[in-house]
């Protein structure tokens, strides 16, 4: 037999609910609970019995410390920076080759739209990979996941990824969204319904 749960709604405690009273009120990872045997709240996620009721499953890990703006920020520099140099080699070695100034104007123009739609697939493609990070991310030990923890589909990724453009759009105000929610989501995680973790607070 389960266990009775007081459940804080509105920020007074109501109850006791049981499993399928908990269900019924669609409880989410973040709301606060507690049994006659625990000495203070805990939010559902941390406790084994209501995971498999919020959809965790048994490997996931439950998102606790998230990235931080200044973070994503490094992350987005670094790969930037390594976008940019996988484009621009190429392109510097037909400028040198090429003896027509202005098919070499061209080819540096064009790098101005080869690295922005390189940089969009580059995302998609290592935000959905097993590493769930993009080479930036991975150096600053983040990565990106859906809101159990787990690994986004190439859909997500791709949504979460086109989703940046009102980020962008907002006059870059959708990236300050991460400093007023817990979870420290930016406009388009909200719009594509994931997080940027770390495994560890340090």
């Amino acid at each position: 037999m389960t266990q009775p749960y007081l459940l804080v709604i509105n920020g007074r405690p109501e109850g006791p609910f049981n499993l399928a009273q908990l269900k019924d009120l669609n409880i989410r990872p973040g709301d606060f609970v507690k049994t006659p045997a625990m000495d203070d709240y805990k939010e559902a996620h941390e406790i084994a019995e209501l995971r498999e009721l919020l959809g965790f499953s048994k490997q996931s890990l439950i998102p606790q410390y998230f990235g931080g703006f200044d973070q994503r920020l490094l992350a987005s520099a670094l790969d930037w920076l390594f976008v940019s140099a996988f484009c621009f080699l190429p392109a510097l070695f037909l400028i040198v080759f090429i003896g027509d100034r202005e098919l070499r104007v061209l080819i540096a123009l064009s790098l101005l739209l080869i690295i922005p739609i390189v940089k969009l697939i580059y995302h998609i493609i290592m935000e959905h990979s097993a590493r769930q990070a993009t080479f930036g991310k991975q150096i600053l030990k983040i990565k990106v996941c859906d809101m159990q923890g787990e690994r986004i589909s190439f859909a997500r990724s791709a949504g979460r990824n086109f989703a940046k453009l009102f980020s962008v759009l907002t006059l870059f105000t959708g990236y300050l969204f991460s400093f007023f929610n817990r979870q420290q989501q930016c406009l388009h995680d909200m719009i594509a319904g994931t997080l940027v973790m770390k495994d560890r607070l340090f």
